[in-house]
């Protein structure tokens, strides 16, 4: 996923790094010698000021893959998404700040709630999945370490082959946590038929996943 937007921000996150290794993302746009003029910088960025913005990203944006990188584990993908999702983020909230540090400690707090952010999504479809499959299926073994992201993928796909409809329900019932009784009562339902109506709902994606890996086995 990479995040673009029409405005400013779609220019936070080049193209040529995106898809680069983190080792060549390492030499790259080299940190500046001299400390940045923080307080001028945020204080334009408060302001929605673009070229602040291209200015804290060619300052800021190699020190923050490189601790992202660090904070997740050496996992380059829950890096690159947590980057992301940090420049969104500090986009948003960004204020004035009177010191390098203190900037610096701001950012390293928004990008380790973003790991543990994009972690906690990850660990939700995980959970998903494991309600379709009590245990991994034939069909995906030999995969090794792979098969959990791959199973997850094709949950991501399956997701968005359904309906708007279903497969919001089905985010805001167990990616998101909201109670049967709410999703009940906003749809004038009782529990009982909220709880049927998800197990269809879920069986209709167990079958696409399912189909997926054996028509995967037989190519």
């Amino acid at each position: 996923m990479t995040f673009v937007e029409g405005n400013f921000a779609g220019e936070i996150i080049p193209p040529a790094f995106v898809n680069s290794p983190i080792e060549i993302i390492a030499t790259m746009a080299p940190e500046q010698n001299q400390p940045p003029d923080v307080t001028s910088l945020t204080a334009r960025m408060s302001r929605g000021e673009e070229a602040a913005f291209h200015e804290f990203n060619r300052l800021y944006f190699n020190r923050l893959l490189r601790y992202l990188f660090v904070v997740a584990g050496g996992r380059e993908e829950i890096a690159r998404e947590a980057l992301q999702l940090a420049f969104v983020r500090v986009a948003r909230h960004v204020r004035r700040f009177d010191s390098e540090a203190a900037f610096w400690n701001w950012l390293a707090v928004v990008a380790r709630n973003c790991v543990a952010d994009e972690m906690r999504k990850r660990n939700r479809y995980q959970s998903l999945l494991a309600r379709f499959f009590r245990q991994r299926p034939a069909v995906a073994d030999g995969r090794g370490n792979d098969a959990g992201e791959h199973l997850e993928e094709l949950l991501q796909e399956g997701l968005a082959g359904l309906p708007a409809s279903e497969s919001a329900l089905l985010e805001r019932k167990y990616l998101n946590g909201e109670s049967i009784r709410g999703l009940a009562a906003e749809r004038n339902m009782t529990e009982k038929a909220m709880e049927s109506h998800l197990l269809r709902i879920r069986r209709k994606l167990k079958a696409v996943i399912i189909g997926r890996l054996r028509n995967e086995t037989n190519d």
